[in-house]
């Protein structure tokens, strides 16, 4: 009779400890991403395989990446001191170890990070 409930427990914080952690993952992608987009001469694949060398051995392919500007230029042609903003989210469906979860089925997972650019 207990033992249902202990499990029940058991996959809870299972769960919830994989959410932390792909949470904390998607940032860090997404700070290494945006290390890699701020410097001059690099171009969007450059700052894609950074994100995924970081989330490729954990097993997360983010569905959303972007890399964004402010201003009217493209990220890319960016001056000096430019805030450059990379964005990356995954549904947690995909990234659970139960499968499809009942009670964060519709939940996002998403990291950001926003550093100056160095372009001249």
């Amino acid at each position: 009779m207990i033992a249902p409930v202990f499990v029940a427990l058991i996959m809870a914080q299972v769960e919830s400890s994989r959410l932390g952690m792909v949470s904390q993952m998607m940032t860090t992608a997404a700070r290494e991403g945006c290390r890699v987009a701020v410097l001059d001469g690099t171009a969007l694949s450059d700052v894609q395989t950074r994100v995924n060398s970081i989330l490729n051995p954990s097993g997360i392919t983010p569905t959303t990446f972007t890399v964004t500007c402010t201003g009217s230029t493209t990220w890319d042609q960016s001056s000096l001191g430019t805030p450059i903003t990379v964005n990356l989210s995954v549904p947690y469906s995909q990234v659970s170890l139960l499968g499809s979860p009942f009670f964060l089925k519709d939940a996002v997972i998403s990291g950001s990070a926003t550093m100056s650019s160095e372009r001249p």
